[in-house]
């Protein structure tokens, strides 16, 4: 729990005032009872009005006091409580943001974000409960008891009975519940992910009228969560009728024990009247205190989830870097590179890879679903790291560089085209946050992307709302590209980009690259042949394997693979035309 203490170590000297704070609160509570007894035995008896009017008053100060104090304690325990929990958001982010692909997937998106949020509320909440409850109790419970020993001994025998009971149901009722809640939580992380899946694709389950499939799909992950909330809540408020029973209980055996006393001469009737109070306020400082670790019960679960993703290890880092390398050319290598998503997968994704690619250099890459084409390029940049082999970018170990020098020389187009909320040019802005206007356009006009946003009544500034659902696939494609080429990267990796762009748009943007980009080694992975027959060289995977490479026209003459993925594209033009 180590990170999560960093968080709140920020905030100890509040965490101390407002302990404090509470204490005073409970041990002014606390007095007030023994001034009440002594107006009871002393003052009324008496008939002394000056004697009941100064410890009246007494009391309302102290009253006033413990209101001060417990606003004070409440005050603090919010400002450290939602303190903490944004520390802890940040911490959280901050981790995930170093995390390579390998450790994301480990977790699911789903259950990252529930751990960002309803588990650092879950923990916030119990803080802010602990510095009032966990400080009071205690404190309430050990003077109370303190006072009732002073008042009578024999009557507070009663206590052994009542507090080892007490003792053994709250412990009873934590060991049942501490499974049920990471269970919970765990309930939490599914309904999520059905709830994500469902809002990003709403577009295809609409399309495919799957709107009944769905929503009996959230129905069951949503009654799932239902019955185990019901389990692990239904434990937990078990614990409040047994403590009013007990406690009950115990109030009737000291008015018994106590009436008898007092009967006998051996209690006074004042002090008996306190007793009550101070029997009372141990019973509720034991519920509360009680409820305060039904509250932990929740809170260890959700800590131990939060602290899962803060020691969760980056797969990638830049230990063995030199941070003074910069990339100096586009040229890549790879040298019997193997390669797998899973240490435990006994299939390679990628066999033994083996190429040399000059900077400047256009390599094309073609196969079949599956055979390892976006798994290769993914190895540039080190979204993934291969288990065997090296890959080298610019003569030298990707390792060599920090992830930062070496992304940064490498502009990478995926399969999935991702627009962020806000405008065309805070997204484009992604590759150059100081990008000027004509540097935006021009990269615009080399993605083709100029077409139609000169057609945009606010041009650049037009919202794309969230995730560009105001464009269409090929335009959201375009952006993409101009968006990698604000960098002027020095090696630029599409994959699959241009498949929803027609072929004369994908021909100029071919154009442009050879004639604005020379210098940059590109990567084109694509289905049509079309799209990667223009380049210096292709190379035809299959099955996590190169089995050929070279121009167009060597391809076509010996690859059977490449001449009937070739052919049968031409024979679909043409049946087309």
């Amino acid at each position: 729990m180590k990170n999560i203490w960093s968080s709140m170590r920020p905030y100890v000297p509040l965490i101390v005032l407002g302990v404090a704070c509470s204490a005073a609160e409970a041990i002014f509570e606390l007095l007030i009872p023994m001034v009440m007894s002594d107006i009871v035995d002393i003052g009324i008896p008496a008939a002394n009005a000056a004697y009941i009017m100064r410890e009246g008053l007494k009391m309302v100060g102290m009253a006033v006091m413990s209101l001060c104090f417990g606003m004070a304690g409440a005050s603090v325990s919010s400002i450290v409580g939602m303190g903490f929990g944004a520390n802890l958001r940040k911490a959280e982010y901050e981790r995930i943001q170093d995390y390579a692909f390998s450790n994301i997937e480990k977790f699911s998106t789903a259950s990252l974000v529930t751990r960002l949020t309803s588990d650092v509320n879950a923990l916030q909440i119990t803080l802010m409960m602990s510095m009032r409850i966990a400080v009071r109790s205690p404190v309430m419970l050990v003077a109370a008891i303190a006072f009732s020993v002073k008042i009578s001994a024999r009557l507070s025998s009663v206590f052994l009975v009542s507090l080892p009971l007490l003792a053994a149901v709250v412990a009873l009722i934590m060991v049942r519940a501490s499974p049920m809640f990471r269970a919970l939580q765990e309930q939490t992380d599914a309904l999520n992910l059905v709830v994500q899946e469902n809002l990003t694709g709403i577009r295809v389950v609409k399309s495919f009228v799957r709107e009944e499939s769905e929503t009996e799909k959230f129905q069951q992950r949503n009654q799932a969560l239902k019955n185990t909330s019901l389990r692990a809540f239904g434990t937990v408020v078990v614990n409040m009728p047994v403590m009013m029973l007990i406690v009950y209980s115990t109030l009737i055996a000291v008015m018994w024990f106590g009436g008898h006393m007092v009967y006998a001469g051996e209690l006074g009737k004042g002090d008996l009247m306190v007793y009550f109070t101070y029997i009372t306020q141990i019973m509720i400082s034991l519920m509360m205190f009680s409820m305060m670790f039904m509250m932990m019960t929740r809170a260890v679960a959700c800590g131990r989830r939060v602290a899962e993703v803060l020691n969760e290890p980056p797969a990638m880092t830049d230990t063995t870097a030199d941070t003074s390398a910069c990339v100096p050319d586009g040229s890549v290598d790879f040298e019997n590179v193997f390669f797998r998503y899973h240490a435990d997968n006994p299939e390679w994704v990628l066999r033994d890879i083996t190429i040399h690619v000059p900077s400047g250099a256009t390599v094309g890459i073609l196969g079949g679903t599956g055979s390892g084409k976006t798994s290769l390029v993914s190895l540039i940049p080190r979204l993934y790291e291969c288990q065997e082999g090296t890959v080298r970018v610019g003569g030298r170990p990707v390792q060599d560089y920090t992830m930062e020098h070496l992304r940064g020389a490498v502009s990478m187009v995926l399969q999935k085209n991702t627009l962020f909320s806000g405008t065309i040019r805070d997204n484009l802005r992604w590759g150059k946050p100081d990008a000027t206007d004509e540097e935006l356009w021009d990269v615009c006009r080399t993605a083709c992307a100029d077409e139609f946003l000169k057609n945009m009544p606010d041009g650049l500034d037009t919202d794309l709302g969230q995730g560009g659902v105001n464009v269409s696939g090929g335009q959201k494609q375009r952006l993409c590209i101009a968006r990698a080429l604000l960098t002027r990267p020095k090696i630029l990796i599409l994959d699959d980009s241009t498949s929803a762009v027609d072929m004369a748009t994908d021909a100029k943007i071919r154009e442009a690259f050879r004639t604005g980009f020379s210098g940059t080694t590109k990567f084109i992975i694509a289905q049509r042949v079309a799209s990667v027959m223009d380049a210096d060289r292709i190379f035809v995977m299959d099955n996590g394997a190169i089995v050929d490479a070279g121009t167009h026209a060597e391809l076509l003459e010996r690859c059977e693979i490449y001449r009937d993925v070739y052919q049968s594209q031409q024979e679909g033009v043409m049946a087309h035309g």
